[in-house]
């Protein structure tokens, strides 16, 4: 063997177990050493052990590493393995990994996104390979194989504690829940669910390893029905740690359901418990800290009891279940006292936690404080009580609290396997195991001892099973199949298990009176110390030592004795038996039959061998001998007895730290545990056989490279991978060619990717070998070229140099001799002029000098004369200055403080509303004050017309007197009357003058009011011109404000309305779903009743026909909420949601309703108060009645009378006034005034005159009523008019007052009263007085009624007014509060909601007018439709006589009309209609046919139902028609033909219901000819609610049918399938095959598949009339599920996740864009549904190493969420060597990138999201006089109309 230079080698490591090195130097055979290099650049010898010539481990390619599958390596070894998890765990966080059939779980310490529903559906129905690894692979492979192969399945979980072992199980279940649910109302998979909280509270607890540690092992059966659905389960449970109720060790806790209880103390319903804090009780403190970090106790108890009820515990059982966990936290926390002698001991009687104990558990309290402290010895001949020391008692308390545990523990799994069970028959079953893992201490028991037994069983099973698989598969390829030799554990089993074997050693010894725990490890070493197996520590005498297949382990003898026994004394248990309550006693009575087998796992812990005082004499008691141990391993040979009888399936969890820090790898604990679960063992029995397989076309397709040309001729794949094969490894037992896979020994993989990379390499340099030289050659001619044009530019300029080098020097010498002439210059004419200034200068200082003195001496003079004006000047104008200043001052000062009061004000809307406001005040008050003048001029004018009339009328006696006195006494007093006269006069003409000055005065006051008002009024004008000039103003300022703003509203709003659409449209889901599940019941229910007898019809039962039972015709009034409604789903949806008025609407009419209710409730009310007053006052009057009837009869007619004649007299007299006024203010002569006077009296006297003719009327009839009684001796109570022959006839009453108005006029003759009453006049009479009675009465109580109801309105009016100025002044004083701007914000929009306001009710004044206005005419119609049915009806009966009286028959021709586009049909063919039309129709057989013909000719059919106004028909039509339209649904549930078809008519039938609703909205585009065919009688506005919820459910039926036909084909033609030829590479795999991998397989599917499918629904839906919206839509839909759907997978699927794979995606959507364009279906939205996956397509070519690339992925993923980048960084995987990985450092700048986008938390897509759908109006342009009925349809019943 050599190794050559650079070969990577792995070498033992005592902290990383293993280190990777790489060889400096080739290592030859015989070599001592090996010269290596570790990855920290040391270098180092490493020895090799010449005798044995163990080389190191050679390490796999870069390539492989990171392999899903542990199989898939080339090398199989432990540090190829530890190297491949600890990759994948700390830099891919994948926590799962294959290793052949073995799932490889490490526990992240962290909730991880991966086990959401979205990731169960993603699995669901995938193969094994196909996807990434993952629990939920392994549960759906379990599912699939019990359903494929019908048998029995097993999922074993097992690991150390806190290694995840009961996550994984709960997530299995979760999964068979979701995936297998129940098909009927049970929701057994929800109850299976709910029994985990429960097993996880009463046995789970914290340990040092674990917080949530499970103490107890199970095996849960989920049973399945034939059609796989979940029907019940079975658990089993396995060795309950009971030792942990009475002890716990450091940093450990008790059961979880203790703490719980404890931190639910407080309620209520737990007063009785008497519990406490934790820390206070004994058995729960042991450990110290009582709580866990991140768990509340609290809210995990209430989860407990929500799981007991939904399992069906009772309340009270639930509570008793409470009361015995309290009473053992009680019992171990009494108080034993010692006694002084030792052997005795004694408990307090007011001992607080025995009484609670006792009063929980229902026993007597002296008895058990006696029997803790006593025990019974029974002999042949006496019977003893003997106390016990301290710590028996302790030991016997402590034995009584495991024992109430462990059968309270019993006795829930008991209940829960009870609420679980099924009475179905179960067809299989899917077992999930979940139980503990090989465990090791410092000190190891009992415990220990039988988990690491039950371990040894498992990985028997496990080796066998692997074997048998290799074996099975070896012979399915025809491989030549050689044994290979693996670990056999038996012996170590037969040690533990055999005859005279450690068990039954145990149990023998348990057997002797005074057996211990030294004499058995004695009898140990003395019978196994020369198995291999068995061994004895050197420095103990009672521990032993047992060679396990994973470790060895020390095990401690001491307790092994007294756990194997479970001793429980039989005086306690006697006692709990004696209970008062129920469930304590049943739980401690003896069972009287056998454990069945199925549950005898419960044994563990249920059954505990009772020490008894007596001996058993009864075979019965022969169950409590039963030892621990023996149990034990009862119940484990049936475990492995049900494990070996299915297919079994295997999880092994690793825990990779004990410090549970998250993402941790702790390399030595981690090979500890692959040692310990037979994970390594998989692997040695893969890698001494073939353990890399590869199938024939994978192996093609990765290593063609190898392949010659002339080989690639040949056309049979296999052929060449023989070929190649021979030529390239030499040796033949290193592969073997199987029937469809090759298979190859360890290593040959990495020889052959050796190759393929040489090979590449090769390439690779001849390729870069061409180029370089050719790129130096294009390099070498460009610089040639430069170096040429940069030659002849320099010479060129170094000759212009020179030549300007030498002009330049002529140039300078020219320069030189003109400088210095001009310089000798210069200096002369410098010296002469300097000569001459230094004479003048001196000349001028001395005649200067002489000058100066005489000007100083002026100049002083003069100076002193200013200096004193100045100074008295200065002093007086300092004076004023100060003056003006302080005036300034404070005028400023006072300025300043009006201005900011002024500018304060001027800036606030509020002052422009006070100015208004006290402008309109001071309108309505000067309005009020004129109107309270009129009222006060109307009343003086009305007192001076009755003053007047009073007057006229005095005058008018007094000239009556006169007379009268002059014609009796003969005398002329004309004197005194004229003066009185005069004086009259003279008063009246006082009183004209005074209402003259009067009218004066008021019109005089009346014109000033009016010119202020005027004037007030152009103020008001003017403030409101100022202010509608500064609201424009601040409008233009804010205008951008509220364009955002308004434009972010609608977003909004859309957004609400597409979120409330699609909430709708899921709830039409459900309901279908909720349909279709009750008519699946109702069929299975039909199949069960096969017996005769009555039944009730199911298909009336429908939900159809709920819907349609409906009020279906509205011809009556509909109020203004069903109008609002109405208008709601006219208008539509999306305008409805926009539309505030209707909803202002809305809330109006429930505040007047309101309103009216309360007014309602007033009246109701008054009502009863005054019904109560006439129940109180009927007594009275009947006893006033008797006494004198006609003393109240005749008051109350006379006040009735008196009070109408009153009112008509007031009548008059206010009209007489009104009249008289009115022509004094026209100056008209007063005729008219006394004619109206004369009338008054004239009606006066007749009013006198007629009561005087009533009363002698009554008074008549009541006598002759007495002399009548009086003469006849009769009765004294008969009534009057017994004696009147017509007096007891029924009276009409128009009759009756007709009689009265005849009485009053013969009133005046003087016939006799027995004349009168021949015919029974006078009781005529009497009942018309009395119906006239009655009818005043009426009409008065009717105005007293409206009077009260007038003032109850005023005054809830008035009310309504006063919390309208409540609500005003709360509005004004928030006001005032705020800021200016705001101030007049507020003003505006209380403007614009006071308009709104009377908008709304003038809008809503107008609608109620049209409404009447088209009821109207609506009725209008329908009557005269009725006359003239009535009128030709008449003329037929007219004609039918005549016809009958003619002699010979006469034939009678009809006249042909027009098509009225009406179809007629008889109600019995309505049956024949809809099966014609629509159960038995096929879509074919309308192919050549108007689109959508059956929705035309069923709403001709409606149409002459609605002609006809016979609202059953209609009824029953549409009801029929829905109803069959859903049972064709129902039967092609899977054809999308004949569901697009139902579609298309369903919404055609919708859109003709509308068009011809006969409103407006919907008729815009119709015809006058369409106009014609609209409905005449019916408002079907409700049918058309049913119609659209009909169509929203055949639309998800449609979709649902297009995804199931499409989603088969996705992942295959988007992912997998190589569209661009040669891109893509295999990469090696392992045991697990990707489903898709075959070449020739069934399930492959290209690109061109999916588009041929989806050209096929196109054609479809445009073919049957679809509408275009909808059809985009459905596009839209699907177009979503292939982006969900391949992402998806994408996300799940390391082995796609590279380059090639993001090319071959980039193609695919190009066509897929390409093809929506050709169709011209690319404004659907439905690319923008597929941006996520361009993204990650996109995302698999960008570079990724550079800090520029993060930015680049970071702004180009937006589509992409955080996670979804990150794993897609994470599986990024290299196809090639010449790839780069993506390194960690990377992915963590990514993540820092994007943290602060809000991304939500889900990691795949919602492949079952459906976007809501929305059916516009589309209206047809065919008339229904168009339409032609083809003869297939057999519709002749149908006549045309």
């Amino acid at each position: 063997v050599s190794l050559g230079e650079c070969t990577r080698v792995w070498i033992p490591d005592p902290d990383e177990v293993w280190r990777s090195a790489e060889l400096t130097k080739d290592y030859k055979e015989g070599d001592k050493s090996l010269q290596l290099r570790l990855e920290d650049e040391t270098i180092l010898e490493y020895p090799i052990d010449v005798q044995r010539n163990q080389l190191p481990f050679l390490r796999n390619p870069d390539i492989l590493v990171g392999e899903n599958d542990l199989t898939a390596l080339s090398y199989l070894h432990e540090p190829a393995v530890l190297h491949n998890l600890k990759v994948r765990f700390l830099e891919s966080n994948h926590i799962y990994t294959y290793c052949g059939i073995v799932l490889v779980a490490i526990n992240p310490y962290e909730q991880l996104p991966i086990y959401g529903q979205d990731v169960i559906y993603a699995y669901s129905g995938q193969n094994m390979g196909d996807m990434d690894p993952h629990i939920f692979a392994v549960a759906e492979e379990a599912y699939k194989q019990m359903a494929r192969d019908e048998k029995n399945q097993s999922i074993i979980v097992s690991g150390e504690s806190g290694a995840g072992k009961t996550v994984s199980a709960k997530y299995a279940m979760r999964y068979f829940a979701t995936v297998g649910g129940s098909a009927s109302e049970t929701n057994i998979e929800e109850k299976v669910l709910a029994s985990s909280p429960i097993m996880e509270a009463i046995g789970n607890a914290k340990t040092t390893r674990n917080d949530n540690s499970s103490r107890f092992g199970k095996y849960i059966q989920i049973g399945f029905d034939k059609r796989y659905h979940i029907i019940g389960a079975n658990m089993r449970t396995y060795l309950l740690e009971k030792s942990r109720v009475v002890f716990q060790a450091d940093d450990e806790r008790n059961y979880h359901i203790f703490y719980q209880l404890c931190a639910a103390a407080g309620l209520p319903e737990f007063k009785e418990l008497a519990l406490t804090s934790a820390e206070d009780f004994f058995y729960t403190s042991q450990g110290g800290d009582t709580s866990i970090e991140g768990v509340d106790d609290a809210e995990d108890f209430e989860k407990t009891r929500q799981a007991f009820t939904l399992l069906g515990v009772r309340e009270s059982h639930q509570i008793s279940i409470f009361k015995i966990i309290a009473s053992i936290l009680h019992l171990g926390s009494v108080e034993i006292q010692a006694e002084r002698d030792g052997d005795s001991c004694s408990i307090s009687p007011q001992d607080e936690h025995l009484s609670n104990f006792c009063r929980l558990l229902g026993v007597e309290h002296s008895q058990m404080e006696h029997w803790l402290c006593h025990r019974k010895l029974v002999t042949t001949s006496e019977t003893y009580v003997k106390t016990m020391s301290l710590q028996q008692v302790i030991n016997a308390r402590n034995a009584l609290a495991k024992h109430i545990y462990a059968q309270l523990f019993s006795w829930i799994v008991e209940h829960i396997n009870k609420a679980l069970h099924t009475s179905l028959k179960q067809h299989s079953f899917i077992g999930v195991l979940d139980i503990y893992g090989f465990e090791t201490f410092e000190v190891n028991s009992f415990e220990q001892f039988c988990i690491n037994y039950a371990n040894e069983k498992l990985q028997q099973q496990f080796n066998s099973h692997v074997f048998k698989l290799e074996q099975e598969e070896y012979m399915k390829e025809q491989i030549p199949w050689t044994l290979i030799d693996f670990y056999d554990n038996q012996p170590c089993i037969d040690l533990i298990e055999a005859k005279l074997g450690i068990l039954d050693l145990l149990d023998e010894e348990c057997k002797v009176p005074k057996g211990t725990d030294q004499n058995w490890a004695q009898k140990l070493y003395d019978r196994h110390s020369s198995s291999q197996h068995f061994q004895k520590p050197r420095m103990s005498n009672t521990a032993f030592i047992i060679v396990h297949f994973a470790d060895k382990v020390e095990y401690l003898s001491d307790g092994f004795l007294e756990k194997n026994r479970d001793t429980v004394y039989e005086e306690q248990i006697n006692i709990l038996k004696a209970s008062k309550f129920p469930l304590v006693a049943d739980l401690f009575h003896d069972d009287k039959d056998p454990v069945p087998a199925t549950t005898s796992g419960k044994g563990s812990s249920s059954k505990i061998s009772i020490r008894s005082a007596r001996p058993p004499m009864k075979a019965s008691n022969k169950e409590h001998k039963k030892t621990v141990g023996h149990q034990f391993r009862t119940s484990l040979h049936l475990l492995m007895e049900t494990l070996n009888a299915t297919t079994p399936h295997y999880v092994r969890c690793i825990k990779p730290n004990d410090e549970k820090l998250p993402f941790h790898f702790d390399p030595k604990r981690a090979v500890q545990q692959l040692r310990a679960c037979g994970v390594l063992e998989t692997i040695r029995i893969s890698a001494a056989g073939y353990p890399s397989r590869w199938a024939y076309h994978d192996f093609f397709n990765r290593y063609r490279v190898l392949v010659k040309k002339r080989e690639l001729a040949n056309t049979d794949k296999k052929a060449i991978c023989r070929s190649v094969l021979e030529n390239l490894i030499k040796d033949p037992d290193k592969f073997q060619f199987g029937r469809t896979k090759i298979f190859f020994r360890a290593g040959q993989v990495a020889y052959l990717e050796k190759l393929r990379a040489d090979k590449f390499r090769t390439a690779t340099i001849m390729i870069q070998k061409t180029v370089r030289g050719w790129l130096q050659k294009v390099k070498y001619r460009r610089l040639k070229g430069a170096t040429l044009t940069l030659q002849r530019y320099c010479r060129g300029h170094l000759a212009r140099r020179l030549a300007e080098h030498l002009r330049r020097t002529r140039a300078a010498v020219v320069l030189q001799k003109h400088y210095r002439m001009q310089r000798a210059r210069q200096a002369y004419q410098r010296v002469r002029r300097a000569a001459i200034v230094i004479q003048a200068f001196t000349r001028a200082m001395f005649v200067r000098r002489t000058y100066r003195q005489v000007l100083m001496e002026h100049k002083a003079t003069t100076i002193q004369k200013h200096v004193r004006g100045w100074m008295a000047r200065r002093h007086f104008q300092r004076l004023r200055d100060a003056a003006i200043v302080i005036q300034c001052a404070f005028r400023m000062l006072k300025a300043r403080r009006e201005l900011k009061a002024l500018r304060i004000e001027a800036r606030s809307a509020e002052h422009l509303k006070r100015l208004n406001v006290g402008m309109e005040n001071k309108v309505v008050q000067l309005q009020r004050k004129i109107d309270e003048q009129n009222k006060e001029f109307k009343t003086l004018s009305e007192q001076l017309s009755v003053t007047t009339s009073t007057y006229t009328m005095e005058v008018e006696r007094l000239k009556k007197e006169l007379a009268h006195y002059q014609q009796s006494l003969g005398e002329d007093p004309s004197l005194s009357l004229q003066e009185e006269v005069e004086s009259l006069r003279t008063e009246l003409q006082r009183a004209h003058s005074e209402r003259k000055i009067l009218e004066d005065a008021h019109s005089r006051e009346k014109d000033e009011l009016r010119k202020r008002v005027t004037d007030l009024e152009q103020e008001n004008a003017l403030l409101k011109d100022e202010k509608e000039q500064l609201n424009n103003q601040i409008l233009c300022q804010s205008k951008d404000e509220f364009a955002q703003n308004s434009v972010k509203e609608n977003l909004l709003m859309k957004k609400e309305l597409e979120e409330e659409r699609s909430r709708y449209q899921n709830l039409v889901k459900e309901y279908s779903q909720l349909e279709q599940r009750y008519d699946n019941l109702r069929d299975e229910m039909t199949i069960i009743k096969q017996t005769p007898g009555h039944r009730r019809n199911p298909s009336n039962q429908s939900s159809l026909e709920s819907d349609s039972n409906y009020p279906s015709i509205s011809t009556s009034d509909i109020g203004d909420t069903e109008d609002a409604l109405q208008q709601v789903e006219e208008i539509g949806l999306e305008k409805a949601a926009m539309d505030m008025t209707v909803f202002l609407k809305l809330q109006k009419r429930v505040r007047e309703l309101e309103q009216e209710r309360k007014k309602l409730q007033v009246q109701l009310e008054k009502r009863e108060q005054q019904d109560s007053k006439k129940v109180q006052g009927e007594g009275p009057r009947a006893g006033s009645n008797g006494s004198g009837p006609w003393a109240v009869f005749q008051r109350q007619e006379l006040e009735s009378e008196n009070k109408k004649l009153k009112n008509d007299l007031n009548e008059l007299r206010k009209a007489v006034a009104d009249q008289a006024m009115q022509n004094n203010s026209s100056h008209g002569s007063p005729d008219s005034y006394s004619l109206l006077l004369n009338q008054l009296k004239l009606a006066h006297e007749e009013l006198e005159v007629r009561k005087e003719e009533v009363l002698i009327l009554r008074t008549q009839i009541v006598s002759a009523d007495q002399r009548r009684l009086a003469g006849r001796n009769a009765e004294p109570n008969i009534n009057a008019r017994s004696s009147w022959p017509n007096s007891e006839k029924h009276v009409d009453q128009e009759d009756a007052i007709e009689a009265y108005h005849g009485v009053c006029q013969t009133n005046s003759k003087t016939e006799d009263w027995g004349y009168l009453n021949e015919d029974g006049e006078l009781g005529l009479a009497y009942q018309g007085l009395k119906q006239v009675a009655r009818l005043l009465e009426a009409q008065l109580q009717a105005q007293s009624l409206e009077h009260e109801e007038e003032v109850e309105r005023l005054k809830s009016q008035l009310e309504a007014l006063k919390e309208e100025m409540d609500k005003q002044q709360q509005t004004f004083c928030q006001t005032l509060l705020l800021s200016p701007e705001a101030q007049v914000e507020f003003g505006i929009q209380q403007e614009i909601s006071r308009l709104t306001n009377e908008n709304l009710d003038l809008k809503e004044l107008v609608e109620k007018l049209e409404k009447n206005e088209r009821k109207l005419k609506k009725q209008l119609k329908i009557y005269m439709k009725k006359a003239q049915d009535l009128e030709a009806a008449q003329a037929l009966a007219q004609s039918e006589r005549k016809r009958h009286e003619l002699n010979r028959q006469v034939t009678v021709q009809r006249k042909e009309k027009d098509f009225q586009g009406m179809l007629e049909y008889h109600k019995e063919d309505e049956a024949l209609l809809i099966r014609n039309l629509v159960t038995d129709l096929k879509p074919q057989m309308l192919s050549g046919a108007v689109p959508c013909l059956p929705a035309y000719i069923l709403y001709m059919c409606i149409r002459h139902a609605d002609y006809t106004n016979d609202d059953l028909k209609v009824h029953s039509l549409l009801t029929s028609t829905i109803n069959g339209i859903k049972k064709v649904l129902k039967k092609h549930n899977d054809d999308f033909e004949m569901t697009s078809f139902w579609l298309s008519n369903t919404c055609r039938l919708l859109h003709c219901l509308k068009q011809y609703s006969g409103d407006e909205g919907f008729m815009t585009q119709n015809t006058a000819k369409q106009n014609e065919h609209c409905l005449k009688n019916f408002d079907l506005t409700e049918y058309r609610q049913v119609l659209s919820d009909l169509s929203i459910q055949i639309y998800q039926q449609l979709i649902k049918i297009a995804e199931g036909m499409l989603q088969p084909m996705i992942v295959s033609a988007m992912l997998e399938n190589e569209s661009i030829q040669g891109l893509s590479g295999v990469k090696p795999t392992g045991y697990r095959k990707r489903s898709s991998s075959m070449a020739d397989g069934d399930n492959s599917y290209c690109l061109e598949a999916i588009i041929r499918q989806m050209n096929a629904f196109h054609t479809v839906m445009c073919d049957q009339g679809l509408d275009p919206e909808i059809v985009l839509q459905v596009f839209k839909q699907l177009f979503y599920m292939i982006n969900a759907v391949t992402l998806n997978n994408l996300l799940l699927r390391k082995d796609v996740c590279s380059w090639s794979t993001g090319m071959q995606l980039r193609y695919n959507i190009s066509q897929l864009e390409e093809w929506l364009r050709g169709r011209n279906l690319h404004q659907s939205g439905a690319v923008q549904t597929m941006e996520p996956l361009i993204q990650a397509a996109q995302l698999l070519q960008l570079k990724k190493k550079t800090q520029e690339d993060a930015e680049a992925i970071c702004s180009l993923c937006t589509s992409l969420s955080t996670q979804q980048i990150v794993k897609i960084l994470n599986l990024y995987t290299p196809l090639n060597e010449f790839e780069e990985r993506v390194t960690v450092a990377f992915i963590r700048t990514i993540q820092a990138q994007l943290q602060e986008r809000n991304d939500p938390q889900q990691l795949l897509l919602d492949a079952k999201h459906m976007f809501p759908v929305v059916f516009p109006f589309n209206p047809s342009s065919l008339t229904m006089d168009s339409i032609h009925i083809p003869a297939c349809l057999n519709l002749e019943f149908l006549n045309e109309v």
